[in-house]
């Protein structure tokens, strides 16, 4: 699937750019030292010139960004309407929003029990405990992502506001297991039809 720096520098080769809920600012200093002028935003953001310790809604940076990208934090953003409409007010005309994100609600049985395996053979190799049966791991599952948006939420919104670019799906579970299973193994195993994918890409304009 390759790194979602690449993804953002097929669709803005240069440019400003505001990264949204930008975390511990490791996707902000990629961009940073690719090139980009970079404004990101987080209410608790590092420190430095490129980071704003605000939220979408109280960013008062003037626009136009050429591009707005966000990884992993949309499906966090309470009023997601008014956010999207926001980052189309940001762009620059001919801008573009760029989207790294996963679907939990796509977590089917097969997907499920391979992941479990997958935490299991971690929690063999740390010694540390892992869910008690594949039923624990679905309850854990929907816990941790109970009131988050899934694809079913966030992709309506997209469309309604952008005209897509560019979109696929891929990996995502392997995040969570270290070296157990990689990147390469999980594509593989989708590519087969034996998971389903979790993870996905957007790329989209202002209609």
């Amino acid at each position: 699937m390759g790194s979602f720096l690449d993804f953002v520098r097929d669709h803005v080769p240069a440019g400003r750019v505001l990264e949204i809920g930008c975390g511990d600012g490791a996707l902000a200093r990629e961009l940073d030292a690719a090139g980009y002028e970079v404004v990101a935003i987080d209410p608790v953001a590092p420190e430095g010139a490129i980071f704003r310790r605000v939220t979408l809604a109280e960013l008062d940076e003037p626009g136009p960004f050429d591009a707005a990208v966000a990884a992993f934090s949309l499906h966090h953003v309470h009023a997601l309407d008014a956010a999207l409409d926001r980052v189309v007010e940001l762009l620059a005309p001919g801008g573009v929003v760029c989207v790294d994100e996963f679907a939990p609600e796509r977590l089917d049985e097969s997907t499920a029990d391979w992941y479990y395996g997958q935490l299991r053979a971690l929690g063999a190799a740390r010694g540390s405990g892992v869910p008690a049966s594949l039923d624990a791991l679905r309850a854990e599952w929907a816990a941790e992502h109970e009131g988050l948006h899934g694809y079913d939420r966030i992709r309506p919104a997209l469309d309604a506001r952008f005209s897509e670019r560019a979109f696929s799906w891929g990996p995502h579970l392997h995040r969570y297991l270290d070296a157990v299973a990689g990147d390469a193994l999980e594509r593989a195993l989708i590519d087969a039809g034996a998971i389903r994918a979790l993870g996905y890409r957007y790329a989209g304009a202002p209609r």
